[in-house]
């Protein structure tokens, strides 16, 4: 016959199926922060009583309060500046205004709007795995990297494009370098062996010069 569970541990399923259900609801953000601080407390005891299952529950609860607080934020426009937080009668109107209200910093705002930002099923996957990630690691994937420019590729494909930028590149170190020598003061110290080996060498440039010149 198997054992039962303790007591404590046999009714976690039924207390994250409630907080998971709670909260995919919950239109509150006041109630999604206090969920997420009542599932951090959680957390930290979970974890000085060395009670694995459950603060893997209160993370997860904890990154799905923070994920619909910032779900909820998303559907509110932000301030344009300072003055449009709040409006005339002195109501938050504004992202930043409503945050505020809720008892959350800026930062926590900002770290709910980037958890929102990760793909649901990615987050569900992460969530539910056996080691559910912190806040700040969902919310470092949530963060949207700088568009990175457009680059006009003329019609080459990228490897192309690539060897034709280091080939310019070459030249134009070359060209700098050369003229950045004290030739004039080099060339009188050469010993005639050596001047032979700088005759071999522009020779070999000028062959290679010739080449491309005659093609571009």
């Amino acid at each position: 016959m198997n054992q039962l569970a303790p007591i404590p541990h046999a009714r976690i399923p039924q207390t994250y199926a409630n907080a998971k259900s709670a909260l995919y609801t919950c239109a509150s953000i006041d109630e999604c922060q206090e969920w997420a601080d009542k599932a951090a407390a959680l957390a930290s005891y979970a974890k000085q009583a060395e009670d694995e299952e459950l603060m893997k529950m209160a993370i997860r609860i904890r990154d799905r309060a923070i994920r619909r607080a910032g779900e909820l934020l998303k559907q509110i426009e932000p301030a344009k500046n300072q003055h449009d937080a709040r409006g005339s009668g002195g109501a938050p109107t504004s992202r930043i205004g409503v945050a505020t209200d809720a008892g959350m910093s800026r930062d926590q705002m900002h770290t709910a709007l980037r958890v929102a930002n990760i793909p649901a099923d990615d987050f569900e996957r992460q969530v539910e795995s056996d080691q559910p990630p912190t806040v700040t690691a969902l919310a470092k994937q949530g963060t949207k990297p700088a568009p990175r420019p457009v680059i006009d590729l003329k019609g080459r494909d990228p490897g192309e494009f690539n060897r034709a930028l280091h080939f310019i590149a070459e030249f134009e170190d070359y060209a700098k370098t050369v003229a950045a020598m004290h030739i004039d003061a080099i060339l009188p110290t050469l010993l005639t062996t050596e001047r032979m080996r700088v005759k071999t060498a522009i020779g070999k440039i000028d062959a290679i010069h010739d080449r491309i010149v005659t093609r571009i």
